[in-house]
């Protein structure tokens, strides 16, 4: 039977007959755990890798979505609370084009795509309201891709144009953002959304757009203000001044008292209001003639009187008497140009109004440092001006290091776990590349053990020639009764059993010197069979 099978199965058969229990039980072992990661990683590399077909569904759409895939007995797994579905990698252009065909997701519909449902028949207000929600639902796809927002619904309020109006009103807009969790619109992104919508409706300016979080606060007013995001911003930016302010104060007070040794506060009050300022200068100078001049002049020559009388009606004269006379009147005004110099100044936001600065140095630390020279660098360095409000204040107090020696034995302590978790890893991997040596080094043995133990059909009938030699001469040494041996010469002289002992001995000593080789694969030969 074992003829039959293959000769690298009868040699791997034999090296496994050769080996000691305890090797056999290691090889069993390695066997099955190489059959078992085999077959781990063949159903892990088998395993479909799975995509997204459709994301932000609602509802109505993934349980429809999932009944086809059921139907069609295409497996998918369901993500985001049902609002994704996962399928096959490899299907899911295909699903898609079959999903696309029967009309799903139905809440795909909207967007300008409504537009192509109106007919020849819709009246005028019917394609006024279409275009609307058309334009509402594209407006909602564009702000859905800014980052952070999850989803968005935008009411557009356009007036109809009436050529017979005077007065048209002008359309507004509201939009209702909802965040993805963990995130939160900034200043930036919600002027983004603003202008977004702004610029997309005929007529509507950025001060008519109101933009609300799902949360119920106000993020752009309508007056185009950003209550929450204004003040956040704001908030921001002060935090941030303070900041800069206490690092750069605490980086010099560390470079005199030592690192660890003062504690510096900042307590800024910014202006963010801005201010916009004219002024107008005339100037002055004496040789330059007056602004306005009027003269007047009136002259009369002759012997008469003047003539002239009493008004009458319609404030016409009545001739009172006649003279000989003449009369003249003049009245002359001179404008001169004055010198006017018109300054406008605007304010940035983000003045300092008023700057507060608290300093506090471990006693321990401050010997031979005296509090009023660190309050002089600290209002130098920290620019404060005390006629504007600003205040500072140095004390010196002996600091409660607990705390800080708690979390310096703390870290020493994980640093310290760390560097055992890491000996423990190191160990490990140790102890398994060991473990491999080992078996290498067990099927290298068996290997060679195996390489020795095989030989050709020659060798084997050599070897089972001397096996029966040396047999025949076992047997005549342990008999009592041995026969006489035939000396070469003819000449059969009974030998007593201890010469006849003794020249077994010699002719097996000459056998090992002459043919060691051949003695020693006979021996391999008869422990292989005892085992």
């Amino acid at each position: 039977m074992s003829n039959r099978l293959p000769r690298v199965i009868r040699r791997a058969l034999d090296v496994f007959a050769s080996f000691t229990p305890g090797q056999k039980a290691v090889t069993v072992l390695a066997v099955l755990a190489v059959v078992v990661g085999g077959a781990l990683f063949a159903s892990w590399a088998a395993r479909p890798s799975y995509a997204p077909l459709f994301t932000n569904l609602a509802t109505s759409d993934a349980a429809a979505i999932t009944e086809k895939l059921t139907a069609s007995g295409v497996p998918y797994k369901l993500a985001d609370g049902g609002q994704t579905i996962l399928v096959p990698q490899d299907q899911v252009y295909d699903l898609r084009l079959r999903m696309s065909a029967e009309g799903l997701p139905a809440e795909a519909e909207s967007g300008y795509s409504l537009l192509d449902k109106q007919g020849i028949t819709t009246s005028e207000f019917m394609q006024h309201v279409g275009y609307q929600r058309a334009l509402e639902g594209e407006l909602s796809k564009t702000i859905k891709a800014i980052d952070g927002v999850k989803a968005a619904t935008v009411h557009l309020v356009i007036p109809q144009k009436d050529i017979f109006a005077n007065d048209q009103s002008k359309p507004s807009a509201s939009v209702l953002v909802v965040s993805e969790p963990g995130k939160s619109l900034n200043h930036g992104q919600v002027q983004a959304i603003v202008h977004l919508v702004a610029s997309s409706v005929e007529g509507l300016e950025p001060e008519r757009v109101t933009v609300a979080g799902s949360d119920g606060r106000v993020l752009s007013t309508g007056d185009g203000e950003s209550l929450a995001a204004d003040a956040d911003l704001r908030a921001q930016q002060t935090a941030q001044f303070e900041q800069r302010m206490n690092a750069a104060l605490q980086r010099m007070l560390d470079s005199v008292v030592g690192p660890g040794n003062s504690v510096v506060q900042t307590s800024a009050d910014l202006d963010f209001d801005q201010t916009e300022t004219k002024t107008q200068r005339y100037t002055a100078d004496p040789d330059v003639p007056p602004l306005s001049q009027s003269t007047e002049r009136e002259t009369y020559t002759g012997t008469g009187p003047v003539t002239g009388g009493v008004l009458g009606p319609d404030n016409i004269q009545v001739p009172g008497g006649t003279g000989n006379g003449e009369y003249t009147s003049t009245k002359e005004t001179r404008n001169n140009a004055v010198g006017m110099v018109t300054e406008t100044r605007k304010s940035a936001p983000g003045n300092i109004r008023r700057l507060s600065v608290s300093v506090l140095i471990n006693q321990n630390a401050a010997a031979g440092i005296n509090n009023a020279d660190v309050q002089q660098m600290v209002t130098t360095a920290a620019g404060l001006d005390l006629e504007r409000g600003d205040a500072i204040s140095v004390t010196t107090l002996p600091f409660d290091t607990t705390i800080a020696d708690e979390a310096s034995r703390a870290e020493e302590e994980a640093a310290a776990a760390d560097r055992r978790e890491q000996i423990i890893s190191w160990a490990k991997t140790g102890a398994m590349v060991l473990i491999v040596l080992v078996l290498l080094l067990m099927a290298w043995r068996a290997n060679r053990r195996a390489r020795r133990t095989a030989l050709s059909p020659e060798e084997m009938a050599r070897i089972e020639q001397m096996q029966a030699e040396l047999e025949q001469a076992r047997l005549a040494l342990t008999s009592a009764d041995a026969p006489t041996q035939v000396l070469p010469g003819g000449e059969n002289d009974a030998m007593s059993p201890e010469e006849q002992r003794e020249m077994r001995r010699r002719e097996l000593s000459e056998m090992v010197a002459e043919q060691p080789e051949d003695v020693a694969n006979l021996l391999r030969a008869w422990i292989a069979d005892r085992r």
